[in-house]
């Protein structure tokens, strides 16, 4: 299994990063309609999914492996005058007890690893879950230009390659997926959302896309 790498975010120049995702909005009512409280901001960045969701009234965890990333978010909720418990880990390793959290987010997170390092992850998911807890999680497609053009990078196994095209994510493992690969580990959830193939480009040379699939799923 390769090492955990972070993400360098002292490197980032994007605001994009502080900004919570769109379904961030969706998710934080549908999970309060379901009386969810504690979660868990899985690969938190810079925290923007954190501040977001405890600022609507969530018990909230975040962990990353970037001391960079969870020292900007202690610094922003101190900021914001909100309790958010941060803490630097390894995804492979959380430091929770079994069943939880209601609810867990894992933005561009969990494909950061190659297939051994993925199952392990999602493993440490589904144990850290509560049953019927849900999961909102991006997956990055076998259908991205990188992944098509795989001969370019480091293959580290048949769904893994280092990428290296932007100095965050220098020599960083993307682990990539299609759809019989997301029916056959998420054998475990039900899925609350059906998994969705989203693309974006890079408006400057769109040849340089990417696709991601948006899924959430409930603990079985």
């Amino acid at each position: 299994m390769i090492e955990s790498k972070p993400w360098d975010w002292s490197k980032n120049e994007s605001s994009s990063w502080l900004v919570p995702s769109i379904e961030a909005c969706y998710l934080s009512e549908a999970w309060k309609s379901k009386g969810f409280n504690k979660f868990l901001d899985l690969g938190c960045g810079l925290g923007r999914h954190s501040i977001y969701l405890a600022k609507n009234g969530f018990e909230v965890n975040a962990v990353d492996l970037s001391d960079y990333g969870v020292n900007h978010l202690k610094k922003w909720a101190e900021e914001e005058q909100l309790n958010i418990d941060a803490q630097v880990c390894d995804m492979l390793n959380l430091p929770f007890e079994d069943n939880t959290f209601d609810c867990i987010i894992a933005y561009n997170v969990i494909y950061h690893t190659d297939t051994e390092g993925f199952i392990k992850a999602l493993n440490e998911i589904k144990r850290v879950l509560k049953d019927s807890g849900e999961l909102f999680i991006t997956l990055i497609s076998k259908n991205t230009w990188s992944y098509q053009s795989a001969d370019k990078y480091k293959r580290v196994d048949d769904n893994t390659i280092l990428r290296d095209e932007h100095e965050t994510e220098k020599d960083v493992p993307h682990f990539y997926v299609d759809i019989e690969d997301i029916r056959r580990y998420f054998i475990d959830f039900d899925f609350v959302k059906i998994p969705v193939e989203e693309t974006e480009y890079n408006m400057d040379d769109t040849k340089y896309f990417s696709k991601h699939f948006k899924l959430i799923a409930s603990k079985k």
